[in-house]
């Protein structure tokens, strides 16, 4: 059966599978324009049509949304790097720009809202702070037009709950990603099936995870999100090879260099452990498997991941005309000869 592309998430998830390309950060990072340490996506401002054409690029490798680049783009981050100013300016030009390569491509266009690292389960004060940043956010999704808002990468499963609440004003679905370190717990103590629960009885149209976790170490979570919740579960790994001693990118160790700047491969040395684009399209393959339906890639993640996923779905996105032929390819079975 196919849908149109005019149709909106829940007609769509309705049908198959929804894919969503993130990681913004890390690949504009990789293309040196972007700091990392902070981390705020200034190139909205300073370099509009690089996010167009990152957005295009990965709706040609088969995205189904496209997401205004606004991760990290709150009132808190922006103060930190003395650039507070430009709060406003920075969303709306992000989902002007996510707008115009929806509008022309057929895919959804979605707001984004991300963690704030201030929340703090019992301090009431620091909620209402966060709160405000999401309602402003909302805000300006609400002006664009959204025809979803995105939640994503929240520790706090609190936090999340309250980005939810502020999302919700728009009138669009809302999908809530958690963001797990090194346990099936919640950094206030949920444990995941629990408070993917309690988003979904909040109101989220999707629930699941997103970054931190490779595909390696977040498949097992996902088995008990998808046993607990009703409503369509979303899974976007970071494209790292997670293990069950190292489950998270940030715990990665190099053993054959041991130069980074802090000591580990996070987050500027993490080119040994990329998943190749036929590991994540077993990835997605396996977690559709489970029931999954709302799949993508993170931090990290490149066109080339995005296409594997969707063709591993049975699908031929446009960059498809580009994939593999090998068969045309010298050299590939013949063995080199070393002269002696």
């Amino acid at each position: 059966m196919t849908i149109s592309t005019k149709a909106g998430l829940i007609e769509r998830l309705a049908v198959g599978a929804v894919i969503c390309a993130e990681g913004y950060l890390f690949e504009f990072e990789r293309r040196g324009y972007l700091t990392p340490g902070s981390y705020v996506p200034e190139i909205v401002l300073e370099h509009p049509e690089l996010v167009a054409g990152l957005h295009r690029e990965l709706v040609h490798a088969g995205s189904d949304v496209v997401e205004a680049f606004t991760y990290y783009a709150n009132r808190e981050k922006l103060r930190q790097i003395g650039r507070e100013q430009d709060l406003e300016p920075m969303n709306r030009q992000a989902l002007q720009i996510a707008k115009s390569v929806a509008h022309e491509s057929g895919a959804l266009f979605a707001g984004d809202i991300g963690n704030t690292n201030l929340f703090e389960p019992d301090d009431k004060s620091a909620s209402s702070v966060v709160r405000a940043m999401f309602d402003e956010q909302t805000e300006w999704a609400i002006d664009a037009g959204v025809d979803m808002i995105i939640v994503e990468t929240f520790y706090y499963a609190a936090e999340a709950l309250v980005a939810l609440d502020a999302a919700r004003a728009a009138g669009v679905p809302v999908v809530v990603t958690l963001a797990m370190f090194d346990s099936n717990q919640t950094r206030d103590g949920w444990p995941i099936a629990d408070a993917c629960r309690r988003l979904e009885d909040a109101g989220a149209s999707v629930v699941g995870l997103n970054c931190i976790r490779g595909p390696h170490t977040m498949l097992p979570l996902l088995k008990e999100v998808r046993a607990a919740v009703k409503c369509p579960v979303a899974a976007l790994p970071v494209p790292f090879r997670t293990t069950e001693a190292e489950p998270t990118f940030q715990l990665l160790t190099d053993p054959c260099y041991h130069g980074q700047p802090n000591g580990r491969p996070y987050p500027t040395a993490l080119e040994p452990f990329t998943c190749t684009r036929y590991e994540m399209g077993d990835f997605a393959r396996e977690a559709y498997g489970l029931g999954v339906r709302y799949l993508g890639v993170c931090c990290g993640g490149g066109p080339q991941h995005v296409r594997s996923m969707a063709e591993a779905l049975g699908r031929q996105p446009p960059a498809s005309r580009y994939s593999a032929d090998l068969a045309n390819r010298a050299f590939l079975d013949q063995r080199l000869k070393i002269r002696g």
